[in-house]
């Protein structure tokens, strides 16, 4: 009997591409993946893994066994629904995905609230880009995963996946003390040609909403600065090298040299929880996404993501 432990590291392979990136999504290390897979070709008697430069590609025969394991594992989630649905509450494990401002500023209280709350529930996160996330929850890897969209790019819906709002996280001009916009209340977005940017690299869907906002105000945005972290380009603010625009989320407090000013309108990103259809109706999820919803309606209730503005 082929085992479901081996058949879901072939199955996380098939839908990353790589050991080292299942192994990541799994929570193992690459050699106990590959380990899993070489007893899964002993059992099997077939090679499932060739050898393609510096990496490996699935044959033939582990694709067909993926897709299969992928069968076996909605199989088995089906069940698990039922069982804890009868229980009437949060148990086993559940794995979550989150963007990485969302892991830092709002996962943290979440988990911690789960684990005083349902000591039967194993909640475990991976920090993961948004819109990847949205394909894991659809591929069966991961139970539930916040992401979030803008108005230019639209969260993807795949079929089998249900959302849920979790709410609005605002957006605001991040700029160096003594800057000309430094004292003001609200600035709008035609007043900002000329400015040098600091932003996240291209292909993240920050970048594409900046680019493409300042364009439809007339100009082509000086971007001189690219860092992926919020912290860095916090950082690069600070040093007067430029200006950027931020969510609130995750942000935490600003340093000395830095003041957020308001834009209008004001930029937003919408959260959103997802979830796979057939586990709908499992405790750990409606419990974990209601206190998603409600942890961040207090963490912005509190005022710990408002800008720091300057005394005017």
């Amino acid at each position: 009997m082929l085992d479901l432990g081996r058949l879901r590291a072939l199955h996380a392979v098939a839908v990353h591409g790589s050991v080292a990136a299942a192994a990541s999504a799994l929570g193992y290390t690459p050699s106990a993946v590959s380990q899993q897979i070489t007893k899964l070709e002993r059992e099997t008697r077939t090679t499932l893994l060739e050898r393609r430069g510096r990496g490996v590609a699935l044959t033939d025969e582990a694709r067909h066994l993926a897709a299969t394991a992928q069968e076996l594992l909605a199989i088995v989630e089906r069940a698990e629904t039922v069982l804890e649905e009868r229980k009437g509450k949060p148990s086993g494990r559940l794995t979550i995905a989150a963007f990485a401002s969302a892991a830092r500023g709002l996962l943290p209280g979440v988990l911690a609230e789960l684990e005083r709350a349902h000591p039967g529930l194993d909640a475990r996160l991976s920090e993961v880009d948004p819109h990847l996330s949205v394909d894991l929850v659809a591929r069966g890897l991961t139970d539930v995963a916040v992401a979030h969209d803008w108005d230019i790019a639209p969260l993807p819906a795949p079929e089998g996946v249900d959302q849920a709002v979790i709410g609005d996280d605002l957006c605001d001009l991040l700029v160096p003390e003594g800057h000309r916009l430094a004292g003001r209340r609200a600035v709008r977005r035609e007043e900002l040609p000329g400015e040098r940017w600091i932003c996240q690299p291209p292909g993240t869907v920050c970048h594409d909403w900046l680019v493409r906002t300042l364009r439809a105000t007339g100009h082509q945005p000086d971007l001189v600065h690219q860092a992926e972290e919020n912290h860095t380009q916090v950082a690069l603010v600070a040093a007067g090298l430029g200006i950027a625009m931020m969510p609130r989320l995750g942000r935490g407090a600003l340093p000395p040299g830095v003041v957020a000013v308001a834009l209008d309108p004001m930029p937003r990103r919408r959260l959103y929880a997802l979830w796979r259809t057939g586990a709908a109706r499992r405790p750990a999820i409606t419990t974990t996404v209601t206190t998603l919803q409600e942890r961040f309606r207090a963490h912005c209730a509190t005022g710990s993501e408002h800008p720091r503005e300057q005394a005017l």
